[in-house]
């Protein structure tokens, strides 16, 4: 059973109930136990086209004029069937996942710590989202805390490259911006970002979130989007993670050459402004996108001097949101479909994770 979505009307879905397949020589089957929906699905059903999401797990050809795509999601599965000798039944992984039942892999490029899914249709696509981890293997991993990872570690993982990419282009010390503050990619962007000496953080928020992000501590202003013109002055940086092109034309004239840097992150106002015109005042944004920086910093820290650091940041983060977020859990189609649909509306309340499983409990 797979969710599928109209990929020109994002609140268009459809749930299609297809028989499994016999599994070919050199494939595994994982069962999809649990995955987690946040904002950072609805970026990348947003720049699905753009930034080719949509072609990590293809949905079946359009039928009746509509364009149907599977959002991916984070999370864990058991290999349930295998071909392959070196990945046994019965092994839990964690990694990139369809809204689904299950997935059949072509699992390679095997080390102490996981495989890469080698099929033919994944190979142009970022090497970090191919990649599955055993989870006994996993340094992250602990079987008490499934949730945080899913929730939040791949958001957190963003974070920490934008904050490494703000200190690598020699931002800092100085102002960052940060629209869509209760968003959880900038939670975890303001939370390391305010432990750097020099670093002064302004969120960007809705009226309805303004009084959870105050209470975060991880911000030193907190402005309402009808607010922007007191926004500080002085060089910034800013961090678009809402998408909203009326924002960004906001800051960038407040700011105007003062400010330094533009970062293009995320779309969680995906319904607003159109894109951002070319005339404005200051940088021009640039798109992020993390696996670029990974990569980087893998060549230069080498891939255990990358995990070491985020592992310890990860750790104390991992404590601190205990004092703020609860997870939810959502079951079944039916279940998995309202939690997207509330997510797609922008109706969920940032102290909560969802955490959801296409199966019925």
């Amino acid at each position: 059973m797979d969710l599928e979505v109209d990929r020109q009307h994002l609140s268009t879905v459809r749930i299609v109930d297809a028989a499994s397949a016999a599994l070919q020589p050199g494939e595994a089957r994982l069962r999809v136990r649990r995955f987690a929906l946040t904002a950072n699905n609805i970026t990348y059903a947003v720049f699905g086209d753009m930034m080719q999401y949509w072609n990590f797990f293809p949905a079946g050809p359009a039928d009746d004029g509509i364009n149907w795509g599977r959002v991916p999601v984070w999370g864990f599965a058991d290999v349930v069937e295998s071909t392959v000798g070196e990945l046994a039944e019965g092994t839990r992984v964690y990694g990139y996942l369809p809204m689904s039942h299950e997935l059949v892999v072509q699992p390679g490029r095997f080390d102490d710590r996981g495989f890469v899914d080698m099929a033919a249709h994944r190979a142009p696509m970022a090497a970090a989202y191919n990649r599955y981890v055993f989870c006994d293997e996993d340094p992250i991993y602990d079987a008490d805390r499934e949730p945080h990872q899913m929730v939040l570690y791949p958001l957190f993982f963003t974070s920490f490259m934008i904050d490494d990419v703000l200190d690598d282009t020699g931002q800092l010390p100085g102002t960052v911006v940060i629209s869509s503050a209760s968003a959880k990619t900038a939670i975890g962007a303001a939370y390391l970002l305010s432990r750097r000496e020099g670093a002064h953080v302004v969120g960007l928020t809705s009226a309805r979130n303004a009084e959870f992000v105050r209470e975060l501590g991880c911000y030193h202003e907190v402005l309402t989007y009808d607010a922007l013109h007191e926004l500080p002055s002085g060089p910034a940086s800013y961090v678009d993670i809402a998408g909203d092109s009326a924002v960004t034309r906001a800051v960038h004239e407040h700011f105007a050459d003062s400010l330094k840097y533009s970062m293009i992150v995320g779309g969680t106002h995906w319904d607003g402004p159109p894109a951002v015109p070319g005339d404005l005042p200051g940088p021009t944004p640039e798109f992020f996108f993390a696996p670029s920086q990974i990569a980087k910093r893998s060549k230069e820290w080498g891939r255990d001097g990358l995990e070491a650091r985020t592992v310890d940041a990860w750790g104390a983060y991992r404590d601190w949101v205990d004092g703020w977020l609860h997870f939810e859990r959502s079951h079944g189609a039916a279940g998995v479909e309202h939690t997207y649909q509330q997510l797609l509306a922008g109706r969920v309340d940032p102290r909560v994770g969802h955490v959801c499983t296409m199966e019925d409990e």
